[in-house]
Parts: C-alpha cells; sequence; structure tokens
C-alpha cells in the first residue's frame, strides 16, 4: 500500500512519512492527511461493495456450475479471487486513514504483502488472458479446446507462475512493512534500512510501473490488435457481430488504460523524485501526495469493472446467472419472465457461417471463439 509522498527532515531513509524540510523549512502534512481521512474510507467502501458482489458471484458461478473449458476460464477465475483478496485488505486500510494502525506489526505485514501480491496478480492475469484468446485464434483457429489431465496441468502451471511472480514483486512489502508512531498516531509503512532506502524505493516503484502497468498493456494492445485483425477479416460473420467484437476488445483496453495510467504516470514521477529530487516545493509535494490518493482509488475500481468486461459477455456464465436468477423467482412465487438478452460476441474464425450456442450447457464444448 502507497504511504504519502514524502521527503525525510534529515533526508535520511525516506521512511519517515507526511513531513518533511526543503531547505531547513518543515512541510505540514496535516492537509494531506484530512484529505486521505475523508477520501479513502469513501473510496474504499465503494469498491468494496461493488467489487465483493460482482467478484464473488463470479466465484460461486464458476465453481459450482462452470466447467473450466478453457485457460481464459481458469484465469478469469483466479482473477475474481484475486480481486477479492484485494478488497479485502480495504478496510484495513481506511481505518488506517482515519484512526491509525490499531492492529499491531504482524498483521500490517500480512496486509501489505496481500495488497500487493494481489495488486499486481490482476495485472498479469489480465495479460495471460489476452494471449490466451491470441492463442485461440493464432494456434487454434478451430477453437476447440482440450481439457485433458495435460492440457489441465498446464493451466496450473500458468497460474502457479503468475502467483508466485505477484508473491514475489509483495515481498518487499512483507520484509519491511512495519508499525511505527509519527504524528500522534500508528501508521503502517515501509521502513527500508538506511543504506538502501533511496535506490530501493525507486527500484520498487519502476518495476511496478513496468509489471503492472507497462508489460500486461503491451501485451494486451499486442495481442487484440492481432485478435481484431482476425476477427475483422472473418469470413460469413455479420458486420454488426464483427463491430460488436471489436468494441468489445477496444473496452478492455481502453478501461485498462484509463483506470491504470493515471497511477502508474504518478508512481513514475515519484520515482524520478526519489532520484533526482525534482520536487522542491511544499504545495507541489502535497499535490502529488493527493494525487497517488485518488489516482490509486481510481486503480482499484478495475477490480469492480473486472467481471462485468470478462465473465458476464460470456454466454455460458451468464447463462447460468439467469437460470438461477429464474429458479430464485420461481421459489419467491412469481412468474417466470422471458428475458431478451443480446448473444454473446462469439465468432467461429475458421468456418464461413456458425450457429451460436445460447444453452450455456456446462458439458458442451468450445468451438467458437468467445471475446
Amino acid at each position: 500500500m502507497d504511504d504519502f509522498y514524502y521527503h525525510d527532515e534529515e533526508d535520511s531513509s525516506l521512511n519517515d512519512s507526511y513531513d518533511y524540510n526543503y531547505e531547513h523549512s518543515v512541510c505540514d502534512k496535516e492537509a494531506v492527511r484530512s484529505f486521505a481521512s475523508v477520501f479513502l474510507p469513501v473510496i474504499y467502501a465503494l469498491a468494496l461493495v461493488v467489487g465483493l458482489a460482482g467478484n464473488a458471484l463470479v466465484v460461486v458461478v464458476y465453481a459450482s456450475k462452470l466447467r473450466l473449458r478453457t485457460l481464459t476460464d481458469v484465469c478469469i477465475l483466479n482473477l475474481a479471487i484475486s480481486d477479492l483478496l484485494l478488497l479485502f485488505t480495504l478496510p484495513f486500510w481506511a481505518a488506517d486513514a482515519v484512526h491509525g494502525w490499531k492492529l499491531g506489526s504482524a498483521a500490517c505485514k500480512l496486509t501489505s504483502f496481500l495488497y500487493s501480491t494481489n495488486f499486481s496478480c490482476g495485472m498479469l492475469l489480465l495479460a495471460c488472458i489476452s494471449v490466451d484468446r491470441y492463442r485461440a485464434v493464432a494456434h487454434n483457429p478451430s477453437g476447440r479446446t482440450g481439457t485433458g489431465p495435460r492440457v489441465r496441468k498446464q493451466w496450473l502451471l500458468v497460474c502457479v507462475v503468475l502467483w508466485a511472480v505477484a508473491s514475489f514483486l509483495g515481498l518487499p512489502e512483507l520484509i519491511f512493512s512495519t508499525v511505527k508512531h509519527s504524528h500522534h498516531r500508528m501508521t503502517c509503512t515501509a521502513i527500508y534500512p538506511h543504506s538502501m532506502a533511496r535506490p530501493a524505493k525507486a527500484a520498487l516503484e519502476l518495476l511496478e510501473v513496468t509489471l503492472r502497468f507497462l508489460l500486461p498493456f503491451l501485451v494486451m494492445v499486442m495481442c487484440y490488435c492481432w485478435v481484431g485483425r482476425a476477427l475483422s477479416r472473418a469470413a460469413g460473420v455479420q458486420r454488426d457481430r464483427k463491430w460488436r467484437a471489436l468494441r468489445v476488445l477496444l473496452a478492455v483496453v481502453a478501461v485498462f488504460l484509463l483506470t491504470q495510467l493515471p497511477y502508474n504516470v504518478v508512481k513514475l514521477i515519484r520515482a524520478m523524485d526519489i532520484i533526482y529530487n525534482l520536487v522542491t516545493d511544499c504545495e507541489v509535494s502535497k499535490g502529488l501526495d493527493k494525487a497517488v490518493q485518488v489516482t490509486e482509488g481510481l486503480a482499484l475500481t478495475h477490480a469492480c469493472i473486472n467481471p462485468v468486461l470478462y465473465a458476464f459477455i460470456g454466454s455460458s456464465f451468464r447463462g447460468h446467472v439467469l437460470k438461477a436468477a429464474k429458479h430464485l423467482g420461481q421459489r419467491l412465487g412469481r412468474h417466470p419472465r422471458h428475458v431478451n438478452t443480446e448473444p454473446a460476441v462469439e465468432i467461429a474464425l475458421n468456418t464461413c457461417t456458425q450457429t451460436q450456442s445460447q444453452s450455456g450447457s456446462e458439458d458442451q464444448e468450445t468451438t467458437t471463439f468467445t471475446i
């Protein structure tokens, strides 16, 4: 979890957040702390409520009804779990912003580790989904996917590797996060050794920008550009279906860019300042602190949008949700109504025409490429 931006008064460790001094003039960050105590709890509460509902539904449906037929299905399930673990840390950070940290050093380390790990894992899983969709078009044009033991072991290996990389990125939080007394309250923050504080902080900021944003973004753009080109050239497919598929791809990339770019730009500026001491004005520093909080809140909204972008557009997933809603309505004594739903964006890339399946059967073999 990123704490407020700062320079230490003695420039000794880059560990003491909130107040610092420029040319022997202390910059008071009380306004930043007051802003955080109001803004962060509101944003975290909204993200928790919305994200918990969507991601919990994805986990329940995939775990109980849907057979995991592709690597994308496996990644979507892992993405929902990762987002849930990330969201579960938000109440602790909201309480920290208002009252300070009350739970001790062990809880501080664990919460910081979970936040960092699952934030990273979510971004890496998004890249993995785009690669699997690219492979479905480039290397398996029939759309058929094997589900034998060997294939499932490969899926498991991919997920283990992604979680391992994300855990590696969260290790600094687990090692260095601790509770310290600052400004009449306890805070959970990372405390680096004196000899490595500046280079460690800068290196971690740059590493997170690279692996959490640049790498996933470049992978998504390249893979979806290729997929989009293949969809636009697909024969025997109605123009509106092609355009609907392309709009889904554009929405996935656009949402990722809009939610993650501002936060990573601020992190990059912060890394450059750590290295080159660019910020020399108190008001500028306080503005940068608030920018970190606002853009990080924006970045967290992606955990709420993921279920809509990656699960609800699938016909099988929507079919199970609609069936569950129908059964619930019948149990409540209401007359079921016919629900007109927009067909899933599914296009067969190797044939002239393909009949879309709306059955949502968990035993049906996938024969089309689903956006």
